[in-house]
């Protein structure tokens, strides 16, 4: 629900910092406001994302030496304690642990953020990663009005959004 992908994109954004932020410190604050909180340091640098029903999808960097395990065990650990909380369940949420690939130039790191914020394509049109797409047109629409991806910040679309992300990588796709 629109909600869950909210409470994922404020600990992307809160939990990328090298001073420790609580969601639960700002119970009553808004979704814009979360996500123009004060903060330290970014601990990684986020390249893009697309949130999935099922998973979701980060290109990252390291700022500080083990920034992206120390990012994705806050961000998991914060969500896992949020949805067992609101859903009255305990254990894990993820049945796999993250999976990490090394960009290893830039040819692949351009490769890989197109792959990550064309991939809510699968969810409005279910061919398009063999080209079958009934109205190109329409599913741009959709996925530039998909506020769950990095999408729209790579179009030049200001938003709240936006906050999550490391200037310097939109910068490299230009």
């Amino acid at each position: 629900s629109r909600i869950e992908y909210e409470r994922y994109l404020q600990l992307l954004y809160l939990c990328n910092s090298d001073k420790v932020v609580h969601r639960s410190d700002l119970l009553k604050a808004s979704h814009a406001e979360i996500l123009s909180h004060p903060r330290g340091n970014p601990i990684v640098a986020v390249g893009a994302f697309a949130l999935m029903p099922s998973h979701p999808h980060l290109l990252l960097k390291e700022v500080i030496p083990g920034g992206i395990s120390k990012f994705i065990g806050r961000v998991n650990n914060a969500y896992t304690k949020y949805f067992n909380l609101k859903n009255e369940r305990v254990g894990n949420l993820l049945v796999h642990p993250f999976r990490a690939k090394h960009v290893p130039n830039d040819i692949y790191f351009k490769h890989l953020v197109r792959y990550i914020l064309l991939n809510p394509a699968e969810l409005f049109e279910k061919g398009w990663k063999k080209g079958h797409v009934k109205d190109v047109a329409r599913l741009e629409k959709q996925l530039l009005a998909y506020t769950y991806s990095s999408i729209p910040d790579y179009w030049g679309r200001p938003r709240l959004e936006g906050t999550i992300l490391d200037q310097g990588s939109i910068e490299l796709l230009k």
